[in-house]
């Protein structure tokens, strides 16, 4: 018997924990990432790559065998559907720091000085959006053992709407780095433009998977 069978025997959440982890392992990187390129120093900056590469596709394999195996005749506590759905997002997640690992290889970009700390600050809202949606998931199995008591769905539902907050923060400094960006554009190659402003969506990308995840548990939990 496969692990995650194993472990759908203990909670159909246990194994989406699993992804998860790793999903969470793949955007650790992203800050490594743009240290790196913030640096030039580009041999880092491609083994750091490649190592989101790698977890990204172990984040792959776990995800399609929970697909596989997901279990269609137990007794599930929310619906199938909805696993499903909530895996998704956890892959988006780490497909989008994949996405920034790509653009940031493409070329040698620079970035002017004076877009270093709205760029890290931006980063670490990012993150602390992730890190509390990783947090929502570990409730999830609490609110189950509760017999979904309301007091425990309530307190999902609270840290959820702290994650839809941090992601709104997230896109308000979206907004304003790529303001600073065009603010100095005369300072930059138009193509380290194009490719950082591509870098800023995608880190959005990381942030708005991770909300809607976050979402995606609280509508699971307060059908009952």
């Amino acid at each position: 018997m496969s692990k995650l069978i194993e472990l759908f025997r203990v909670s159909p959440f246990e194994p989406l924990r699993e992804h998860l982890a790793k999903v969470m392992e793949c955007v650790g990187y992203l800050k490594p990432m743009l240290e790196a390129a913030r640096d030039g120093d580009y041999a880092k900056l491609d083994q750091l790559t490649k190592e989101v590469f790698r977890v990204e596709h172990e984040a792959d394999i776990i995800k399609d065998e929970i697909r596989q195996t997901i279990p269609k005749t137990f007794f599930l506590p929310v619906f199938r559907g909805d696993l499903l759905g909530y895996l998704k997002l956890q892959d988006d997640m780490a497909d989008a720091v994949e996405d920034v690992a790509v653009v940031l290889m493409l070329k040698k970009l620079t970035l002017p000085s004076a877009l270093h700390e709205g760029l890290f600050t931006y980063a670490d809202k990012v993150l602390w959006v992730c890190d509390k949606t990783l947090e929502v998931s570990d409730y999830i199995q609490k609110v189950v053992d509760s017999g979904f008591h309301a007091d425990e769905v309530t307190r999902v539902g609270d840290l959820v709407s702290t994650v839809e907050k941090a992601e709104w923060e997230s896109d308000r400094m979206e907004f304003e780095l790529s303001k600073s960006m065009f603010a100095i554009e005369d300072q930059m190659k138009p193509t380290d433009i194009f490719l950082w402003s591509k870098v800023f969506e995608e880190m959005g990308d990381v942030a708005n998977a991770a909300e809607k995840a976050a979402d995606r548990i609280r509508r699971m939990l307060t059908v009952h």
